[in-house]
């Protein structure tokens, strides 16, 4: 579901493609998790990878600008990664692109987020 790792100096938060179609009690493991590593990255660098997700619901969308918002508090950088095209849409369409930088992949969002 969610799988967490380190790559160089940021954490790497990948998911699943259920992501969108877990029950309440594993959607609430999953969001508790995500805001856990916001909290206690170190150094407050992740990129979430989201090249196995395939839809963003409202809740999904909740968690992100939740995650987001607590890696900031942090002065560091959140980053998405792998937008698939209709998350890609989605974002674009709540304007969240201007909140939230995609990269085409791990590497390339790893490599940016380590030169900071």
């Amino acid at each position: 579901m969610v799988q967490i790792r380190r790559q160089r100096d940021v954490t790497v938060i990948a998911l699943d493609a259920e992501y969108g179609a877990l029950d309440q009690a594993r959607f609430q493991d999953a969001r508790d998790r995500l805001l856990a590593e916001a909290q206690s990255a170190e150094p407050p660098l992740v990129a979430i990878d989201l090249s196995k997700t395939s839809y963003m619901g409202s809740a999904f969308i909740e968690v992100l600008v939740r995650v987001c918002k607590r890696v900031n508090a942090r002065n560091g950088r959140l980053v998405l990664c792998g937008v698939q095209p209709f998350c890609a849409e989605v974002l674009v369409t709540m304007r969240l692109d201007k909140i939230f930088e995609t990269f085409p992949d791990v590497d390339e969002a790893v490599s940016e987020l380590s030169k900071a």
